[in-house]
C-alpha cells in the first residue's frame, strides 16, 4: 500500500511536470504575440482530458460510448480542417453540462442528455462545443490571459526555481485554467452559429439547438440549481434562441426538410443510458 502510494505520487509530480512543460510552451508562443501550434494545444488538450478521467465518472458502457462517438464524429469530421482525433464521452452525473477540452476533447453530463426529447437537440449541444474547439476559444483566452502575466509566467519558464512560490505556481494555474473559463458573449454566440452550419453539413436538423435552449431555459424556471454549472458557462437567453433561428433561416427550407431530427438508434441511446445504474 506505501509503495503505490510513492507511486501514485511519482505519476502525480510526472503529469503536472508534463502539464507545466506544455504551458511553458504556450507561454513562450503567446509572449512572442502568436497562437499556440496545433500540436500544442493537441498536448494540453490530451493532458487535460487524462485529467477529466482521473476526477469525473464516465460512463464506460461500450455501447453508450460507441453512440457519442459515431454521432459526434459525423459532426466533427465536416467541422474542422486540421484532423484532430476527436474524442466524446458521456459524465456520469445528473447535472446538466457539457463541455469542451482543446484538441478535441468533448463531455456532455448524462443529466443534458435525459433532456433532450430528439437526436437534433444532443447533436445541438456538441456542434456548438466543436465549435469551441474548432475557432479555438479556449487557446485564445489563454493568450490573452498569459499577455497579462508575461513577466511572471516567462520568469517560471526560465528559472523555473521561480514557480516554487506561491506567485509562481498562481500564473501558471490561471493560464491552465483558462482552458475552462467562461466564454465571452461573442465566444459563444460563433459558437453557436458555427455549430449549426457543423449539423446542417452533417444531414442533421439544426433547429435542434433553438429547442434544445427552450428546454434549458424552461428547466432553468422549475430547477434553477440543476444547471448552475453549465449557465455559468454557456449563459443562455431568450436572444439565442432568435439568434440560432434566424441563423437557420438562411438555408433552404426544402433541405431542412431533408434533415435527419431524429432516429430509433438515439431512441435507443437514451433509453440504454436510462436503464443503467447512476453513480
Amino acid at each position: 500500500m506505501r509503495r503505490y502510494g510513492m507511486e501514485h505520487r511519482n505519476i502525480a509530480r510526472g503529469t503536472r511536470a508534463a502539464t507545466r512543460a506544455i504551458l511553458a510552451g504556450v507561454a513562450l508562443a503567446a509572449a512572442s504575440g502568436c497562437l499556440a501550434s496545433t500540436q500544442q494545444e493537441v498536448a494540453l488538450g490530451d493532458e487535460y482530458a487524462a485529467q477529466v478521467a482521473r476526477q469525473l465518472p464516465l460512463v464506460q458502457d461500450p455501447e453508450i460510448a460507441r453512440y457519442i462517438t459515431v454521432l459526434g464524429d459525423s459532426i466533427a469530421r465536416v467541422s474542422d480542417e486540421r484532423q484532430l482525433r476527436w474524442s466524446f464521452h458521456v459524465v456520469d452525473q445528473s447535472e446538466i453540462n457539457a463541455f469542451a477540452v482543446p484538441g478535441g476533447h468533448i463531455y456532455v453530463n448524462r443529466g443534458l442528455i435525459e433532456k433532450t426529447t430528439n437526436m437534433s437537440e444532443l447533436a445541438g449541444v456538441l456542434g456548438h462545443e466543436i465549435a469551441h474547439v474548432t475557432k479555438r476559444h479556449s487557446m485564445l483566452q489563454m493568450r490573452d490571459q498569459q499577455r497579462a502575466n508575461v513577466g511572471v509566467t516567462l520568469g517560471c519558464i526560465l528559472a523555473p526555481s521561480v514557480c516554487n512560490n506561491g506567485l509562481g505556481n498562481a500564473a501558471v494555474n490561471a493560464l491552465g485554467g483558462a482552458a475552462f473559463a467562461k466564454f465571452s458573449r461573442d465566444d459563444e454566440s460563433e459558437a453557436d452559429r458555427e455549430g449549426v452550419k457543423f449539423v446542417t453539413r452533417a444531414g442533421i436538423d439544426p433547429r435542434g439547438m433553438p429547442s434544445m435552449f427552450r428546454i434549458l431555459l424552461a428547466e432553468r424556471k422549475t430547477n434553477p440549481k440543476g444547471l448552475e454549472s453549465f449557465f455559468s458557462s454557456h449563459p443562455v437567453e431568450e436572444s439565442r434562441v432568435a439568434t440560432t433561428e434566424a441563423e437557420i433561416k438562411n438555408f433552404d427550407p426544402v433541405v431542412l426538410q431533408s434533415l435527419t431530427r431524429d432516429s430509433r438508434a438515439f431512441q435507443a441511446f437514451k433509453a440504454r443510458l436510462a436503464s443503467l445504474p447512476r453513480r
